[in-house]
């Protein structure tokens, strides 16, 4: 089984291969790039790398959201594209759901957090019962202090991990009762690995989508929707 892993959520653009039980390639840049520029060129240099055959992809496993909406709009329509042209399946993975993926076996409970300005953040709450990968709170786009909030009754120890750790660390330290770490850098970012291995689980499960069905999760209005929203509130 052979399956092909896209991340474009946030900073990160990934492209990642894993083959069976193996990642047999993964290319992640972070870095001010457009997608655009980037995810193609990173397919292309896996393909010569470990000669792949674009043909023997058994399905596409794309990093839903939420995230960047341009990101997420580029690595959905390349992972369409390619879903149409090899005439295979596309898998929707929860962009915070394969982020805590990265914590396999840990035995805490892992709450990614994506800087979603405004001071809010896309999150969840996830935690592992041997193999299988537990949702407690779904992804979800709340304030900072809301989030403490909620974690407040958790007697657990939680890993925050994601890009919203260089904006929020300070707060959650003075705010959260909780004990709590955050992720060191190799596990601190969106992996194009971690959607590609996820994918795999849920191909097994058989949680594929068409090409033409996939649509991103943004969990939110973009700000031009929202500002044409209020615009509209107001003339009413």
């Amino acid at each position: 089984m052979r399956i092909l892993g896209i991340e474009s959520s946030s900073l990160v653009a990934g492209v990642a291969v894993v083959t069976d039980d193996v990642v047999t390639a993964e290319y992640n840049v972070n870095y001010k790039k457009t997608h655009s520029q980037t995810l193609l060129p990173m397919l292309d240099e896996i393909k010569k790398m470990t000669e792949l055959n674009l043909n023997t992809i058994d399905a596409i496993a794309v990093s839903g959201g939420p995230g960047s909406f341009t990101g997420l709009r580029i690595g959905s329509a390349t992972a369409k594209g390619l879903g149409l042209a090899l005439e295979i399946p596309l898998i929707h993975i929860p962009t915070l759901e394969a982020m805590a993926y990265n914590f396999y076996g840990v035995q805490k409970y892992i709450c990614p957090i994506m800087d979603a300005r405004r001071n809010q953040v896309y999150t969840g709450l996830y935690h592992f019962e041997g193999e299988k990968i537990i949702c407690d709170i779904q992804q979800c786009a709340i304030s900072i202090d809301e989030l403490v909030k909620k974690l407040e009754n958790l007697n657990e120890e939680i890993i925050f991990t994601g890009d919203g750790i260089p904006v929020f660390k300070d707060y959650i330290d003075e705010n959260m009762k909780n004990i709590h770490s955050f992720a060191p850098p190799h596990m601190s970012r969106q992996r194009a690995a971690s959607v590609a291995a996820l994918g795999k689980q849920y191909y097994l499960s058989g949680k594929t989508e068409t090409a033409e069905a996939h649509l991103p999760d943004y969990l939110r209005l973009s700000q031009a929707e929202r500002e044409r929203k209020e615009k509209e509130e107001v003339q009413k």
